[in-house]
């Protein structure tokens, strides 16, 4: 079992940064691995960011490639996406994930999920 407690996120004008945090329980927590995942008002939930249990193996959507980063360390159990030239698009509440098995970009293949975070960008 492992319990995922989010922090960060908020309110940022274009171009602007921020990093949320989810900080899981358990002392198992470098055996999983996790990803980012969003959803904005009237959209599907959308794959953002995952990385691989040891931090060494990651992968980033698309549309956040080159301004999103996803990293862990698993010392504090915690893993991390630092947003940078966030855009008005960006805005959505971001949730983490975690799974036992190789990461995904699929969000039904993960098994505990945070309790989101909503990040708002304005133009």
């Amino acid at each position: 079992q492992v319990q995922l407690v989010q922090s960060g996120g908020g309110l940022v004008q274009a171009g602007g940064s921020l990093r949320l945090s989810c900080a899981a329980s358990g002392r198992t927590f470098s055996s999983y691995a996790m990803g980012w995942f969003r959803q904005a008002p009237g959209k599907e939930r959308e794959f953002v960011a995952a990385i691989n249990w040891s931090g060494i193996s990651k992968t980033v959507a698309d549309s956040v490639k080159g301004r999103f980063t996803i990293s862990r360390d698993n010392a504090k159990n915690t893993v991390y996406l630092q947003m940078n030239s966030l855009k008005p698009e960006d805005t959505a509440v971001y949730s983490c994930a975690a799974t036992p098995n190789r990461y995904s970009r699929w969000y039904n293949e993960y098994d505990y999920w945070g309790q989101g975070t909503q990040v708002t960008v304005s133009s």
